[in-house]
């Protein structure tokens, strides 16, 4: 499938690392004019600069700004009035036991998590609207499903990701903007390398580790490892694209199988 998304504009929020930065990526491969996002100037520069040196073709630009608060998102505002893809990625994880969780653990999630694209897509979608064309996308999990109990509060912000995704879907029936969430699995990410290497047995490979983990913590993956970066952008690329208009107020999986069918 030849995937063209020239003169598409996009916004992908925490996209210098990880799951954000393969999408990003992916998304400037497919011709658009993709605008990168991180909370300093030095992760954003970095970031574009290296998209830019991977691909020369690459229509890549950047803006620093705290999507997790109202100021941030007028920044991103300022910098990008109108896009024409919204990818709602920007998120955190926190292992932490339930009765750990202060006040502050569950508002802080909630914000990076849930009102970053409540913000952004209240922003961007009328202007989808209008234009008659538009692709809203929220990154949750299969955590949304299968809530871990190390971080029960992660999973309830990626539970409600669902439900705006679902309801704002419903809200713009007809117009030509579809909205999906996409739930990967676990993914190697760097947070989740970064947690993987405390987590490593003497002699064991970060993927070895990352086996194990899957093994022990999601035993009913079938792909039964860890997913790439990438294996979740190649579902974004397609969602986003116009091969895609029938897609939308789905939950589309990238979990690797670990949560039983059906859902």
């Amino acid at each position: 499938m030849n995937i063209d998304l020239s003169g598409k504009t996009v916004f992908v929020s925490g996209s210098t690392k990880g799951i954000g930065r393969a999408i990003a990526a992916q998304l400037a491969r497919q011709g658009a004019a993709v605008m990168i996002n991180g909370r300093t100037q030095a992760s954003v520069d970095t970031a574009v600069n290296e998209l830019r040196d991977a691909d020369e073709n690459a229509e890549v630009f950047g803006v620093a700004a705290d999507c997790s608060t109202a100021a941030g998102v007028e920044a991103v505002l300022k910098a990008a009035p109108e896009v024409d893809i919204l990818v709602n990625n920007v998120g955190f994880f926190d292992p932490k036991p339930f009765f750990d969780l202060d006040d502050d653990d569950w508002t802080g999630a909630f914000d990076v998590n849930v009102m970053s694209g409540v913000r952004l897509s209240r922003a961007y979608a009328p202007g989808m609207k209008e234009k008659g064309w538009g692709r809203i996308v929220f990154i949750s999990s299969e955590s949304a499903l299968n809530i871990p109990t190390e971080m029960v509060q992660y999973g309830m912000t990626k539970t409600a990701q669902l439900a705006v995704a679902r309801g704002l879907a419903q809200t713009l029936r007809g117009t030509g903007v579809t909205v999906n969430s996409v739930l990967p699995g676990p993914t190697k990410s760097e947070g989740v390398i970064d947690m993987m290497e405390g987590q490593r047995k003497d002699g064991e490979s970060v993927d070895d580790a990352g086996v194990r983990f899957v093994r022990e913590n999601r035993p009913t993956s079938i792909i039964d490892r860890m997913a790439e970066v990438q294996e979740v952008a190649n579902m974004v690329g397609y969602v986003c694209s116009p091969a895609a208009s029938a897609t939308t107020g789905a939950g589309l999986r990238v979990d690797g199988g670990v949560v039983g069918y059906p859902v």
